[in-house]
């Protein structure tokens, strides 16, 4: 039984993991866009510093699946 627990908080967490995700990378490419299109001519810069930050969320979102599905066959 504690072990059906530990599935389902480890798919629990994996989903909050990409629900938040998901969230973060679609605000980063939204407000690069809206950059975009206020500052044509910074184009390049500010497409760089998304990819760099949605790197970065991939990253976390990654560690904290690893983790999950650690702490649930522990």
């Amino acid at each position: 039984m504690e072990l059906a627990f530990a599935y389902l908080a480890a798919g629990f967490g994996a989903g909050l993991t990409a629900i938040g995700a998901a969230y973060g990378i679609g605000r980063i490419g939204a407000n690069a866009m809206d950059g975009t299109a206020r500052q044509p001519s910074s184009a390049g810069d500010i497409r760089t510093s998304m990819i760099i930050g949605a790197a970065l969320i991939e990253g976390v979102a990654l560690f904290a699946v690893v983790v999950a599905v650690i702490l649930a066959v522990k």
